[in-house]
């Protein structure tokens, strides 16, 4: 059912449209109301930790929702034909891991990150294409990152830095609200490890 009410968001979110209450229960619960708030609480969670698109209330009195990007990110509405699936959610841990490595990001360092969540240069994934397309012209172009050669390093190196349109659409300051928001989310929705556990397991004994 939770996955059912998140292909369900993602095509109102394609077609930016609006969805409520009503239709959620009649379309994809098919009127077991007893499992809406579970269902519904994890879908929306499950679409900001997956596709970083948030869904808020705009008419509690008839419980209308719609589907927006984090943090006023507007790449995604950037597809006019609206048949991509959403990419925020990728430029977001873009711009988090930068944000961590003092507003830069070595390209190695990028890519070694991406490749855990299983995003590797010159294979196509699902969701988010070729990603070596997608950041270094997809967002370069569009303003959301720089792709810049490291200087004086032999052999050339290159690293990513937020692009002008990141800093006029959002904030560092509500960057860092966003993550903790996601962070306490996933810890509650996933049980992730602690970050000493994780540093632990990678040193080995």
């Amino acid at each position: 059912m939770v996955a059912n009410m998140v292909k369900f968001l993602l095509c109102k979110y394609r077609a930016r449209k609006l969805t409520s209450y009503a239709e959620l229960l009649n379309t994809v619960l098919r009127g077991n109301q007893e499992h809406y708030p579970v269902v519904f609480c994890q879908a929306v969670e499950c679409f900001l930790l997956v596709f970083g698109v948030d869904v808020k209330e705009v008419d509690p009195r008839r419980r209308i929702y719609i589907m927006v990007p984090s943090l006023n990110l507007t790449c995604d509405l950037m597809q006019r034909d609206g048949q991509g699936l959403p990419k925020v959610g990728l430029l977001v841990v873009v711009l988090s891991l930068m944000l961590q490595n003092r507003d830069h990001g070595p390209e190695e360092e990028i890519w070694g990150a991406l490749n855990k969540m299983g995003l590797c240069v010159g294979k196509e994934h699902s969701i988010f294409g070729e990603p070596r397309e997608l950041l270094t012209q997809v967002w370069v172009r569009d303003g959301y990152l720089e792709y810049q050669q490291v200087p004086d390093s032999n052999p050339t190196r290159y690293k990513f830095l937020w692009g002008p349109r990141a800093f006029a659409e959002t904030s560092k300051e509500k960057f860092m609200e966003y993550l903790l928001r996601v962070n306490r989310r996933t810890i509650r929705s996933f049980a992730l490890p602690s970050a000493e556990a994780v540093r632990e397991e990678e040193e080995g004994p």
